[in-house]
C-alpha cells in the first residue's frame, strides 16, 4: 500500500527522502511526493506517476533542509493527480502529513472542517487530518497530534512536519510504522527495507504509538487512553537483513532474484531446527502440555499465503490425524467460527501486517483460541501479538507477487507439522529418520529443480502468453499449488487463467475448455495419479494442449501431454516446495513476453494494510 518516510538529521533531507521512497516503490504506488522544512519554509513537491518524475522534477533544484516527510501513494479516495498526491497542507501553509491507511470517518469530519472555514484542494481522506491538526496545534506538534488521532477511526499511520518545529511527530494505528536509529539522524518509514541503507537498528511502533523524532532523540507516547500509564520505551530490533539483500544485483527483475533465491530461504528457514535427529523450535511459546491439549487447528491467511494454508491443511490433517479448517482471514473474522481454548488458529503472512490476518488474530483472542504466527518480518504486528510464532527467515521480498516467502512458509508447515507430532506423540507418515533427512535436502533438491525447469518453464510461458486463457489442474496437496500457479500468472502477465480440482471439471468446468487451450496439469501424488490420467484425456478431448508437472517416476503420459516437467523425488507432501517453481518461472516468462511490469504489476500492493 502507500508508503512512508521521513528523516532528521545532518544530511540534506531531498534526495535522502527520494532514494528511500524508490526502496519503497515494490509496494505499489501511483504518484509521490516530498515536503521539506529549513528555517521555517516547507517546499513541496509532487507529482502523479513514477518516482523518476519527481527525482526529475528536483533536479538541480533541491530544496535545502534536513527535515522532511515523503510518500509513494497507492489511491483509494480520488484519482492519482498532483493534487491528490501527498504531503497534503493545511490552509496556513505549514503543516504538513503523509498516510498510509483509511480515515473511515472522514466524511463527517469534512463536513464539521468546511463549516468551520476551512478549504480543501484534494478529494483525499488524508487532507482532513492536516486541517483537523490545524485546529488543535498551538506550538505543541506533539500534543496536537494526540488530539487528532483521537478523532480518527480507521486504520492508519500518519507522519507530520511543522515548519517552525526541528523534529517529526507521527502516529501508528493498525498500519505499520518503525523507526530506524542512527548516528545523529533518525528515519521513519512504514517498512524496514526503507532504512537498510541507513541502519539496522530499529524501534517497531505499537498500536496507539505517537512518536517524536528528532536528530539524536526519539520519544515516545499514546493517544490511547487505556495504554495512557503504558511505558513510553520500545525494544531495539536488530534487524539481520542487509542492504544489498534489497538491490537486483544482475537480475532483470527482483522477482526472478527472489525465485533464484529460494534454495537459500528455504535453508535459512531450517537452519538451526533439525539438531541431532531433533526438532528445535526455540520462538514455539506453546507448552508440550497446551499443544496435547488443542482439539482443533485453523490456518488463516491471504492471497498467497492462504494457497500454503489450503497446503497446511493438507499436511496437519496427514501428519496429525485431527481436523483442520483453512480460511481466507477476510471471511474468518466475519463468519462466526467456532473456537474455544483449545484451539489453534495459524496465521501466516509474509509481512505480519495483512489487515484481515491481523483482525482475524484479534478475534481468535477474542473467543479464547491460542494463536501460532508463520511470518518473516521479525517485530511485525503478528510476530508481536500471536501467542507463538514460526519466522520463515526468507530474507526482503521485494517483487510484489511472492516467490521465497510462499516456499518458506511451506517449509515452516512442514517443520510445524513434524513438530507438532512430536509433542503430541505421533508417529510421523514415511518414518521420522527418513522425512528429516529429506527436508535438510530441500534446499538442493531446490536449486536442481530451478536447473531443469528454467528452459522448459520460458517455452510454456511464452506459449501461455499468446493466448487469451490458461487453466491449471491438480488434486491432494496439487490443488493448492495448482490455485498458486493461476494466481501468479494472473498477477504478473494479466492473461486470465484459472485453477481448479481436476475432479470438478465435469461440474460445468470443462464447457471452458476448447481448441488449444492450454492446460497445465500438477502430479506429483501417487494415490490420484490414474484420476489426473483421465481427467488429462477428458480436456484433450476437448482440444486442450495439455503439460504435465510430474515427480521423478511418473508414467502413461506418452502421447498424452505436449511436454513434461520433472521435479526431483521427495517425499510426496513436500513436493510443493518445489513444484512452486515451474509454477513461479512459467508466470514470470509469459509476463516478460508481453512486456509487463513484472515487480509492480498494476493495481496491486506488495502489502495489503487497510480491508
Amino acid at each position: 500500500m502507500c508508503g512512508i518516510v521521513g528523516y532528521v538529521g545532518r544530511r540534506t533531507a531531498a534526495p535522502m527522502l527520494v532514494d528511500r521512497l524508490d526502496d519503497l516503490s515494490y509496494r505499489g504506488y501511483d504518484s509521490a511526493g516530498i515536503a521539506v522544512a529549513n528555517d521555517g519554509v516547507v517546499v513541496v513537491q509532487k507529482l502523479p506517476g513514477k518516482i523518476e518524475n519527481l527525482r526529475a522534477a528536483l533536479a538541480g533544484n533541491e530544496p535545502p533542509g534536513t527535515i522532511g516527510i515523503g510518500h509513494t501513494r497507492w489511491a483509494t479516495h480520488g484519482p492519482p493527480t498532483q493534487v491528490n498526491a501527498h504531503p497534503h497542507a493545511d490552509c496556513t501553509g505549514r503543516l504538513f502529513v503523509v498516510q498510509n491507511g483509511i480515515i473511515e470517518n472522514f466524511p463527517g469530519l469534512k463536513r464539521e472542517l468546511l463549516e468551520r472555514g476551512h478549504e480543501f484542494r484534494s478529494q483525499t481522506d488524508t487532507e482532513v487530518v492536516v486541517h483537523l491538526l490545524e485546529e488543535y496545534y498551538d506550538g505543541d506538534l506533539m500534543a496536537a497530534v494526540k488530539k487528532t488521532a483521537a478523532r480518527l477511526q480507521g486504520s492508519f499511520a500518519l507522519a507530520f512536519l511543522a515548519a517552525d518545529e526541528g523534529r517529526l511527530v507521527a502516529v501508528r494505528y493498525h498500519a505499520p510504522l518503525i523507526v530506524g536509529v542512527g548516528g545523529g539522524e533518525n528515519v521513519l518509514a512504514s517498512d524496514i527495507t526503507a532504512v537498510l541503507q541507513d541502519t539496522n537498528k530499529v524501534y517497531v511502533l505499537e498500536n496507539g504509538d505517537v512518536v517524536s523524532v528528532e536528530a539524536n532523540r526519539i520519544d515516545v507516547d499514546t493517544f490511547l487512553p487505556e495504554r495512557a500509564k503504558k511505558p513510553g520505551e520500545r525494544q531495539l530490533t536488530i534487524v539481520d537483513w542487509r542492504a544489498e539483500d534489497v538491490s537486483k544485483n544482475e537480475y532483470p527483475h527482483y522477482m526472478l532474484k527472489e525465485i533464484y533465491e529460494q534454495p537459500r530461504a528455504v535453508e535459512r528457514t531450517l537452519q538451526g531446527r533439525i539438531k541431532d535427529g531433533d526438532l528445535v523450535l526455540r520462538e514455539m511459546d506453546l507448552t508440550p502440555e497446551q499443544i496435547r491439549r488443542l482439539d482443533s487447528f485453523h490456518v488463516v491467511a491471504c492471497g498467497t499465503a492462504y494457497h500454503a494454508a489450503l497446503f497446511g491443511k493438507y499436511l496437519l490433517e496427514r501428519v496429525l490425524r485431527v481436523p483442520v479448517t483453512a480460511d481466507i482471514a477476510s471471511e474468518f473474522r466475519y463468519r462466526n467460527p467456532i473456537l474455544s481454548a483449545k484451539s489453534l488458529v495459524i496465521l501466516i503472512s509474509q509481512s505480519g501486517e495483512t489487515a484481515d490476518t491481523i483482525a482475524s488474530m484479534e478475534e481468535a483472542h477474542a473467543r479464547g483460541a491460542k494463536t501460532l504466527a508463520v511470518v518473516n518480518v521479525r517485530g511485525s504486528t503478528l510476530a508481536r501479538e500471536a501467542d507463538a510464532v514460526l519466522y520463515t527467515r526468507a530474507g526482503p521480498e521485494i517483487a510484489v507477487a511472492s516467490t521465497k516467502a510462499f516456499t518458506a512458509q511451506l517449509t515452516a508447515l512442514i517443520l510445524l507439522a513434524c513438530y507438532l507430532a512430536d509433542q503430541r506423540k505421533v508417529d510421523w507418515p514415511y518414518g521420522r529418520d527418513e522425512l528429516l533427512k529429506h527436508l535438510l535436502e530441500l534446499p538442493a533438491n531446490l536449486e536442481r529443480t530451478l536447473e531443469v525447469t528454467a528452459p522448459t518453464a520460458k517455452t510454456w510461458g511464452r506459449l501461455i502468453a499468446a493466448g487469451p486463457d490458461c487453466y491449471f489442474l491438480g488434486r491432494n496437496v496439487d490443488e493448492p499449488l495448482a490455485r498458486e500457479a493461476a494466481l501468479k500468472l494472473k498477477e504478473i502477465s494479466y492473461v486470465h487463467a484459472e485453477a481448479y480440482p481436476a475432479g470438478e471439471l465435469k461440474h460445468g468446468t470443462i464447457a471452458l475448455i476448447s481448441e488449444g487451450t492450454p492446460v497445465v496439469s500438477f502430479m506429483t501424488q501417487e494415490s490420484v495419479w490414474d484420476k489426473m490420467i483421465s481427467n488429462i484425456h477428458e480436456v484433450r478431448a476437448r482440444g486442450a494442449r495439455t503439460f504435465a508437472v510430474v515427480r521423478e517416476g511418473g508414467y502413461g503420459l506418452e502421447d498424452l501431454v505436449e511436454d513434461v516437467i520433472t521435479l526431483p523425488a521427495v517425499p510426496e507432501l513436500f513436493t510443493p516446495v518445489l513444484a512452486a517453481v515451474p509454477a513461479q518461472l512459467i508466470a514470470y516468462e509469459a509476463a516478460t513476453a508481453l512486456e509487463r511490469d513484472v515487480d509492480q504489476p498494476r493495481n496491486l500492493a506488495k502489502s495489503v494494510t487497510v480491508e
